[in-house]
């Protein structure tokens, strides 16, 4: 594995102690870095997917009827959900880049290794973000590394080996959209399983499942990624 793949950061650990110190820290990097080149060798998380929604039929009424079967998408530094073509299977408003990315070891010394998450963000010219959830609001946002790594970067999974399986954050499906101005929906993570009893504000909230649809081909490269490789381009930036 290269030490940096798309600008993302991700970087080898390195020990340098003495003794048993020495022996202990390389044995936890060793371990450490074993598990990384397991997550990175499972081509199966290493599938390009979009995100798509689904919510309960009770709550499929008014302007959140959109959050059902509707399309994950970047933009002003954060997830939103909103309207998917019938006919493309892409966002209705052309202009909104929608969710296109995969799971990868989040780099960072500090802390277990974490199944992060990237997306693109942009087309030409291609970059890749990491997804994750902002630790004073709960809002799911993106951003490169070093805007990343003080919040919640993961540990992102999924809840099958199905393609179309569900996203899951620490375990288990707490996501929530939250209607920020008439018809925008927001996407959130109720971190405190309390209803984002702190952050609704008197928003309206509703629990929506992030559903993982595998794309490939053509439609890989039109949003940024290549389907050959893990990758498929350098970085044009540090993500």
């Amino acid at each position: 594995m290269v030490d940096f793949i798309m600008g993302i950061g991700l970087s080898l650990p390195i020990v340098m102690s003495t003794g048993i110190a020495a022996v202990t820290g390389v044995s936890q990097g060793v371990s450490e870095q074993h598990k990384q080149n397991a997550d990175a060798a499972n081509t199966t998380r290493m599938l390009k997917f979009h995100i798509d929604t689904c919510i309960d039929p009770a709550d499929r009424k008014g302007t959140a009827a959109v959050l059902h079967d509707g399309i994950v998408t970047l933009y002003d530094d954060k997830l939103w959900v909103e309207a998917k073509s019938p006919d493309t299977g892409w966002p209705v408003n052309d202009k909104h880049h929608p969710f296109t990315g995969f799971y990868i070891a989040y780099p960072d010394d500090n802390r277990p290794t974490t199944r992060g998450l990237v997306s693109t963000i942009t087309v030409d010219p291609p970059m890749l973000n990491w997804t994750y959830i902002d630790k004073d609001t709960s809002e799911l946002k993106y951003a490169n590394r070093s805007g990343s790594i003080e919040h919640h970067v993961g540990s992102w999974d999924w809840t099958s080996e199905d393609n179309d399986s569900s996203i899951t954050f620490d375990e288990w499906e707490g996501f929530m959209a939250v209607e920020e101005k008439p018809g925008e929906w927001a996407l959130y993570f109720d971190l405190n399983d309390d209803g984002l009893k702190k952050h609704k504000k008197g928003r309206k909230t509703v629990e929506v499942t992030l559903n993982r649809r595998v794309i490939t081909g053509q439609e890989v490269n039109k949003w940024g990624l290549k389907e050959e490789g893990n990758i498929g381009f350098k970085s044009t930036r540090e993500v």
